[in-house]
């Protein structure tokens, strides 16, 4: 049924779904940009309900906490628990994510590189070494409000961070956002043509 309403809605509001979905994906990491707006997630969630896939986000534990726990498990959202072990070392996120692909066979992890909705001319790569670690593709996710497109428009899998970044940033120098003022590739990977 929500596959349903949200090819609906999609259709009343003139976006199409990218049809390049890769067959037999039950264990990846997809990339979620650009990201300057609220409304990317809607996006996001609903061309990923029309594909039928199973998607799932890290938050921090607390955010599972009754009553935010209503909302945010029905989305997908997975904790993480990055609290000082008995060692006294701390996990970083993407050790915690690595984690997570290690405990899970099927995993369908969404991530946003950029890391926030302000501008940012760096991206946070810790997705590609989660990549790396858990010896899964890179998936580009993404919403394009020139094109009223969204969905999955390729796939990397993980080599060098060089060789691989070159070609997220490639695929995204292309997507329209919302709001460009607010999105940038990674120029450290990326050579403007």
């Amino acid at each position: 049924m929500l596959k349903l309403i949200c090819r609906f809605i999609f259709r009343l509001q003139g976006w199409t779904l990218d049809d390049q979905l890769p067959p037999e994906i039950k264990r990846c990491l997809i990339l979620a940009a650009p990201h300057t707006s609220n409304w990317d997630f809607w996006y996001t969630m609903a061309a990923f309900a029309q594909y039928g896939i199973k998607i799932r986000f890290t938050v921090k534990k607390e955010w599972m906490r009754f009553p935010f726990s209503l909302i945010m498990k029905p989305l997908g959202a997975i904790p993480i628990d990055r609290s000082p072990k008995s060692n006294g070392q701390r996990p970083s996120a993407t050790e915690a994510m690595a984690q997570l692909f290690a405990e899970q066979e099927e995993l369908v992890l969404v991530i946003t590189p950029e890391g926030s909705r302000s501008l940012r001319k760096e991206w946070k790569t810790g997705f590609y070494y989660v990549a790396e670690a858990a010896q899964v593709p890179i998936l580009f996710g993404y919403v394009d409000y020139a094109k009223k497109k969204a969905g999955i428009g390729g796939m990397v899998q993980p080599t060098t961070i060089e060789k691989t970044l070159e070609q997220v940033m490639a695929f995204y120098s292309k997507i329209s956002p919302k709001f460009p003022a607010k999105f940038s590739v990674d120029n450290r990977y990326h050579s403007t043509p």
